[in-house]
């Protein structure tokens, strides 16, 4: 963070560099994408389906490395779409004489459901949901009532439901279970903790499988009892062993630094014999009793029972995984999501009034822009934005050179089909990587596709796609200049807001009986997994317009504190006793640093203050938590 702070852009290059780099699993997501997009043009071809290049789209978009989630999403998708389009017929009819009345009605429906998307569990579905309603009621302008009706809410129908098809039966025969993703995730974190063992200096991958949180395990655990992917007893014992594997990185990380050297070798050996076992479909043996890691409390002793307790029938540990509330706690008190909903359907609504007025309905992709590049904070946006504007000249720039060396010699589907999985392939490689860097994926798939397909044939005409690359760059505009210019929301105050979540959890940590804490792993996985995303929103800053900017002294100081945030959870976590001090002065240090408490504003808390209840060897770490987030 540091190095960012100090040479942002290059940090950002160095770490888009990095995000492009191969990961194990990655090449095998990235060609079942492109073999599915391929089948889904050929079949779209054949059977005179509209809109390849969108039904293309919706599975780069909605792919995962889980066949059964990839199946979830698509039978979910098919009967949302079914109800769209059932409700959409009678809205068109009402509307259809009167255009203002229709203006309403879209900026109703995108206000509702993009708020939801973002106060709720529903998350982009939301603005899915709205972006739908609202273009399908743009094409009332085009077409005859009638037609729009019937011909036209059928063929977005088949749009949206081909794909989804083909995803349902290209996962149930190739597709990754969820079961075999839980194997890996536990065998990966045993190869963590035995590489940290065997070599601290290596302490930032532990690190950085920590801030995935509990999420992803808890996921695929219950998509393996919902599929019945597996026989309910062995998911039982990958579900416990996954929190159990979790919880032996965060020993693993509060381990002494003086620990025996025989003592780490013998701890990382157990590691990777167990990892070998779940790797291989078995489940660990019960390891040696009186190992050369001698001690038996703390940090040492909490490594030595969970590599034991792996041989279990449940893992290691019988934690149930949390349901969050579908909405948000503040959903209806913090104006943050009217705002976003507001600007979001401000934009889409001027993009579609721009190319009313001008009569360029092939810029369309403007008004979809909006719905898919507006995030909550200002950085996230311009950065979304930029990716957007990359990925869709890159796979632009490749559908062009296909219109004019390859698609003149393709005579037959296959052949485009073959065009499709190599085009495609570029684009699913970025989009498999993480967050930071998968959109770019998305457009340079959606832009490449919109390029070369158009009608039920190989397109040589070119309009189309400079007509839908216009249409983005617009869409862009419109969106920064909202964006920007009304209720702008830095990065900074969602990275201050995710620390002050970070310290509350760190709070009730302290306020702990030993073993409950120990047992806590949900909170320990927030303190991570929002010290990351904090991290993740100040690197974002850099995309935000210098006036909006905190001063480089504030995103240090924040640096610095979610550095110490993490830094204090392993010590933490082992505490011999409940601690109400440490638990009241992590809970003060939250109410400064949060948006609402004016991070800078409260008195600075000097090394000579009041210490009782407070262990000593986080007394020091306490402090610069507490000056920190003071200012």
């Amino acid at each position: 963070m540091a190095a960012a702070a100090e040479s942002p852009w290059r940090g950002i290059a160095r770490q888009a560099w990095q995000d492009l780099l191969p990961f194990p699993g990655r090449f095998a997501m990235t060609w079942r994408v492109a073999l599915l997009c391929a089948i889904v043009a050929g079949v779209a071809m054949v059977y005179k389906v509209p809109e390849a290049a969108i039904g293309c789209y919706l599975v780069i978009f909605l792919a995962r490395p889980s066949g059964a989630e990839c199946v979830g999403q698509a039978i979910g998708l098919i009967l949302l779409v079914s109800v769209v389009v059932l409700a959409m017929a009678p809205l068109i009819q009402a509307t259809a004489d009167y255009p203002l009345a229709r203006i309403a009605v879209i900026a109703l429906t995108s206000f509702a459901f993009v708020f939801l998307g973002a106060a709720s569990q529903l998350g982009e579905i939301g603005s899915i949901i709205a972006l739908v309603i609202g273009f399908v009621l743009t094409l009332v302008d085009q077409l005859p009532v009638g037609e729009i009706a019937t011909r036209g809410l059928l063929y977005a129908w088949q749009m949206a439901v081909m794909p989804m098809v083909a995803m349902i039966v290209f996962n149930l025969v190739l597709g990754t279970s969820p079961h075999r993703l839980l194997r890996e995730i536990v065998a990966r974190r045993l190869r963590v903790a035995a590489d940290v063992l065997e070599a601290p200096q290596t302490r930032a991958r532990l690190e950085g499988e920590l801030a995935g949180g509990l999420a992803d395990g808890d996921q695929q655990a219950m998509l393996a009892r919902l599929f019945h992917t597996a026989p309910a007893a062995a998911v039982t014992w990958l579900s416990g062993a996954a929190t159990a594997s979790y919880r032996l990185l965060l020993a693993v990380a509060a381990l002494p630094a003086d620990l025996a050297a025989d003592a780490r070798i013998a701890f990382a050996g157990q590691c990777r014999a167990a990892a070998r076992a779940v790797a291989a479909g078995a489940r660990p043996m019960v390891a040696d009793p009186e190992p050369a890691a001698g001690p038996t409390i703390g940090a040492a002793g909490m490594v030595r029972a969970l590599l034991a307790g792996l041989a279990a029938p449940n893992g290691g540990t019988d934690a149930v995984a949390q349901k969050p509330p579908f909405l948000a706690p503040d959903a209806f008190s913090n104006p943050d999501y009217q705002r976003y909903a507001l600007k979001t359907t401000a934009a889409a609504i001027s993009c579609y009034i721009i190319y009313s007025l001008i009569d360029w309905q092939g810029i369309h992709t403007a008004m979809i822009t909006c719905y898919v590049a507006a995030l909550g904070t200002t950085g996230e946006t311009v950065h979304k934005l930029a990716l957007r504007i990359a990925g869709c000249l890159v796979g632009a720039m490749l559908g062009f050179a296909s219109i004019l060396f390859v698609i003149p010699h393709l005579d037959s589907v296959g052949g485009l089909m073959a065009l499709v999985f190599a085009g495609v392939l570029v684009g699913a490689w970025v989009s498999t990587g993480n967050e930071r860097i998968s959109y770019a994926g998305v457009q340079v798939g959606l832009a490449f596709l919109l390029t070369i397909l158009n009608g039920f044939a190989p397109s040589l005409d070119m309009d189309s796609g400079r007509d839908r690359i216009v249409g983005i760059l617009l869409g862009n505009v419109v969106v920064y200049v909202i964006f920007t210019g009304i209720w702008p929301k830095s990065a900074v105050v969602d990275a201050r807001a995710r620390l002050a979540r970070a310290l509350v959890a760190l709070s009730r940590l302290a306020a702990m009986a030993p073993a409950a804490r120990l047992a806590a792993t949900a909170d320990a996985a927030q303190v991570e997994m929002e010290a990351e995303k904090a991290e993740g929103q100040l690197m974002l800053l850099p995309f935000e317009p210098p006036a909006q900017r905190p001063s480089a002294a504030v995103v240090a100081r924040l640096a610095g504190l979610v550095e110490e945030t993490r830094a204090l959870l392993p010590a933490l976590l082992f505490l011999p006793a409940p601690s109400a001090e440490l638990s009241r002065r992590l809970a003060d240090a939250a109410a400064r640093v949060a948006p609402s408490g004016g991070c800078g504003d409260g008195p600075a808390v000097a090394a000579g203050d009041e210490d009782g209840g407070v262990a000593a060897g986080l007394t020091t770490r306490l402090h610069r938590i507490e000056r920190l987030a003071a200012g």
